[in-house]
C-alpha cells in the first residue's frame, strides 16, 4: 500500500537530534577548588587534563528515549498516511451537490451535506501525489469554490465553506462547467459527483465527456411536503374581502401520514386557519386556508406551515402575501378627457377610476395611467396608454404627418391587447401616422400606415393609438371595450405577477418600482441586508437561495416597500425516497456509495503522537529516579590488621 507524508516539511524537526547530541558530547565547564582529597574525583580530573573540548559518546539510556521521542514527534506532524485506494487521475473536479434535498436529516442526526463534506475530504487524501483537484458547488447555478490546487489542506477548507441551498438543483450545468475547467488540461482527468441521488433533472449526465464518477449519500427517508401554494383575494357581496391560501401537500413516502396544516400571519403564533390532513402513501390533497381581511391586512406576509417533523424541513413551510384589493388604480388624464374612454374604462367593477390633470407624485406606483391629447415625457405608474398624441417624437415612436380615412388592413390578434377585438368595419375620419422604431411594433396597420403601436418600456407595458376614438365608430363596436378590458386586465397582471409572487427560490426576482427609483434594499430572510439597482421601473436580483418573505424597501419622490414571498415548492426536492440513478448508456459514468470511500486512507499521526508521548514520560521518570544505594554488610566492620610493629 503508498506511504507517503501529508506535511513532510516537518521532518525538519529531526535536526534537533543534532544539538541533542551535543549535549551529551560537550564536555561540562568546571570550577576549581580546594578539597582534601582528589581519590573520589580521579575520573573528573582527567577529563580535567583533556585538551579536547568533547568527550566520547556513551550509550545512554536518557539520550536513546529523548532520541526516539524526538523522532517520533517529527513523524507525527510530518503526518504518515497509508493509502487504501488512490485516484489515478492527474486533474479531479470534485462537484457537491447543495440542492434542498441534501438538507435531510438521517437517523445518525447528520445531513447529508455533512456526509457530502466527508466524502469530499476522503476524495481529497486519495490524490496522487503531485495531482490537482478543484471544487464545484452545485445548487440552482454552479459556482467555483476552490479552483484547480494541490494543498490537500486548502481543498479541504474549500469543502468546509460549502453551503446547503434551499433550491432546485441543477447538476448538469455543474458538470459543464467542471468539463470546461478539466477538457484543456493536459494528462488525464475526472469528475467526481457527489449527490444524494435526488435529481431534478434525471438527464443530467447525459451529456458527459470525462469519466464521471458518481458518489452517492445518504439513506432513503420518508417526507411530506408542501409542493404548491398559491393565494386570492376576492371581494364578497357582503362588501368583505375574503383572502384564500391554496397549498398543495403530498405524501412521498410508503406509509400513511397525518398532519396540520396551519396558516400563520408572519411574526406571530397565533393561527388564522389550521387543517388536518391524512394522507395515504404517494397521495398529494390540496389544502384551502381562508379568512376575512380587513384593509391594513394588504400586503401581510403569511406562513403556511405543515407539522410534518420529518427529515426535510425546508419543504414544511411556504410563504404567500395577502394580495392588494381586486380594485386596480386607473388614472385617467385629462379629467375632461374622451367620454368613451372614461365610459369604456367604468364598465370594469375592478378598477378605481382617477382623474388628474397634471400627472405628479400622487399617482399611484402601480396605477394604469390613460394620457389623451398629450405625451408627457415622464409618465409615473405602471402600464400606460397614450391616445392621439401631438406630432413629434414620442417614447419610441414618431408621430407623423395626418391621414385622411385610413382604411385598416390588419392587426396583430396575437397580441393580449387585441385579443377577441376585431378591427371589421371600424372607420376612422382622421389619424396621425405612427412611424415605430421597430416593425413588430405596429399593432394595427392601414394602407398609409401604423395606427395603433407597441411603445413598451423595460418593465412597463405602453400602447399608442394615432387617433382620437371620438372622430372613429370604434367606441361604438364591441372591440374597443374588449381593448380597454385587456389593457386593464394586462395591468392587473403585472401588477400582481411582478410585485406579489410568491416566486421559486434559485430563479431571479423582478420587483415593480416607481420610475425615480434609482436603488431598492433587501432583507433577507436570514437578516442579511444587500441593495439592488433599478431602472425604469424594474429592479431585478438573483435568485435567493433561501425560503422565506423578503422585505423590499425603496426611497425617492414616493418612499415605500413591500414583501415578497419566496418558496422552494419542489416535488422533485421533497422525495427522498429510493431513488434510481438514471446512468446514460455507452457514458463514462459509474456510481458507488460513499462507504467505499472510508478507510481509503489510514492517518498513522496519532500513533507516532502517542508513542513520543510514551518515549518522553519513561525519559523524565528515568532522569528523576531515586539513586539506589548499596547495602550495608551485616555484622561489625572487620578489624584493620596491624603489622609487628603495631600500626595498622
Amino acid at each position: 500500500m503508498p506511504f507517503e507524508f501529508r506535511s513532510p516539511a516537518h521532518l525538519a524537526l529531526l535536526g534537533l537530534l543534532v544539538p541533542l547530541v551535543l549535549l551529551y558530547v560537550l564536555r561540562i565547564r568546571r570550577e576549581k577548588r580546594r578539597v582534601p582529597s582528589i581519590w573520589l574525583w580521579r575520573s573528573a580530573a582527567r577529563d580535567l587534563l583533556a585538551k579536547q573540548p568533547f568527550r566520547r559518546l556513551f550509550p545512554h539510556l536518557s539520550l536513546i528515549l529523548e532520541a526516539l521521542a524526538l523522532g517520533a514527534l517529527a513523524l507525527a506532524f510530518a503526518r504518515p498516511i497509508v493509502r487504501g485506494g488512490q485516484i489515478d487521475s492527474l486533474h479531479l473536479a470534485i462537484v457537491i451537490d447543495t440542492s434542498a434535498s441534501m438538507g435531510a436529516v438521517g437517523v445518525d442526526g447528520r445531513t447529508r451535506i455533512d456526509l457530502a463534506r466527508e466524502a469530499a475530504r476522503g476524495l481529497t487524501r486519495q490524490l496522487a501525489p503531485g495531482a490537482d483537484a478543484l471544487v464545484i458547488e452545485a445548487g440552482r447555478e454552479p459556482r467555483v469554490v476552490s479552483p484547480l490546487e494541490q494543498d490537500p489542506k486548502r481543498l479541504e477548507t474549500a469543502i468546509e465553506r460549502i453551503k446547503l441551498a434551499e433550491v432546485e438543483g441543477d447538476l448538469g450545468t455543474a458538470l459543464s462547467l467542471a468539463t470546461d475547467h478539466l477538457r484543456s488540461r493536459p494528462g488525464s482527468s475526472r469528475i467526481v459527483v457527489v449527490t444524494d441521488g435526488a435529481l431534478a433533472h434525471p438527464d443530467a449526465f447525459a451529456a458527459a465527456s470525462l469519466p464521471v464518477d458518481v458518489v452517492r449519500v445518504g439513506t432513503p427517508a420518508d417526507n411530506i411536503g408542501v409542493v404548491r401554494a398559491d393565494v386570492a383575494r376576492t371581494s364578497e357581496p357582503t362588501g368583505r374581502d375574503r383572502v384564500q391560501v391554496f397549498a398543495l401537500v403530498k405524501n412521498f413516502g410508503k406509509t400513511k401520514r397525518s398532519a396540520f396544516v396551519t396558516l400563520l400571519p408572519q411574526n406571530s403564533t397565533t393561527p388564522l386557519a389550521s387543517r388536518r390532513l391524512d394522507l395515504a402513501a404517494g397521495e398529494e390533497a390540496p389544502v384551502v386556508l381562508s379568512f376575512d381581511a380587513a384593509p391594513a391586512d394588504s400586503g401581510m406576509g403569511l406562513v403556511v406551515d405543515l407539522s410534518a417533523g420529518d427529515a426535510l424541513r425546508s419543504d414544511d413551510r411556504a410563504y404567500v402575501r395577502v394580495p392588494a384589493g381586486q380594485h386596480l388604480p386607473v388614472v385617467l388624464s385629462p379629467k375632461a378627457a374622451s367620454p368613451w374612454i372614461a365610459r369604456a374604462l367604468a364598465s370594469d367593477p375592478g378598477i378605481e377610476l382617477l382623474g388628474a390633470d397634471t400627472l405628479g407624485p400622487d399617482v399611484p406606483y402601480d396605477a394604469f395611467v390613460v394620457v389623451e391629447g398629450a405625451c408627457p415625457e415622464r409618465i409615473p405608474g405602471s402600464d400606460f396608454l397614450l391616445v392621439n398624441p401631438p406630432a413629434g417624437s414620442c417614447h419610441g415612436a414618431t408621430i407623423g404627418a395626418p391621414l385622411e380615412r385610413p382604411t385598416i388592413t390588419s392587426w396583430a390578434d396575437g397580441d393580449p391587447r387585441l385579443r377577441f377585438t376585431s378591427f371589421e368595419g371600424v372607420v376612422i375620419q382622421r389619424a396621425s401616422n405612427v412611424v415605430p422604431d421597430g416593425p413588430r411594433a405596429s399593432l394595427v396597420r392601414s394602407r398609409e400606415g401604423t395606427l395603433i403601436a407597441d411603445i413598451s418600456g423595460a418593465g412597463r407595458t405602453g400602447t399608442l393609438v394615432g387617433f382620437d376614438v371620438g372622430e372613429s365608430n370604434w367606441p361604438l363596436r364591441a372591440s374597443f371595450v374588449l381593448f380597454m378590458r385587456n389593457l386593464v386586465e394586462l395591468a392587473r397582471s403585472h401588477r400582481a405577477g411582478v410585485a406579489q409572487g410568491p416566486a421559486r427560490t434559485g430563479e431571479p426576482l423582478a420587483l415593480r418600482v416607481p420610475l425615480d427609483v434609482g436603488e431598492i434594499e433587501i432583507e433577507g430572510a436570514d437578516g442579511a441586508h444587500w441593495t439592488v439597482p433599478a431602472r425604469a421601473g424594474i429592479a431585478a436580483t438573483p435568485g435567493p437561495d433561501r425560503a422565506g418573505l423578503y422585505y423590499v424597501s425603496w426611497k425617492g419622490l414616493r418612499p415605500g416597500s413591500t414583501l415578497v414571498p419566496v418558496n422552494l415548492t419542489s416535488a422533485l426536492e421533497s422525495d427522498l425516497g429510493e431513488r434510481k440513478l438514471e446512468l446514460p448508456p455507452g457514458r463514462p459514468v459509474r456510481a458507488r456509495q460513499a462507504a467505499d470511500l472510508r478507510d481509503a486512507v489510514t492517518d498513522w499521526s496519532w500513533v507516532f503522537a502517542a508513542l513520543a508521548l510514551v518515549l518522553f514520560v519513561l525519559d523524565l521518570h528515568w532522569i528523576t529516579r531515586s539513586p539506589q544505594r548499596a547495602p550495608l554488610p551485616k555484622g561489625s566492620p572487620p578489624r584493620p590488621l596491624r603489622n609487628a610493629s603495631g600500626t595498622a
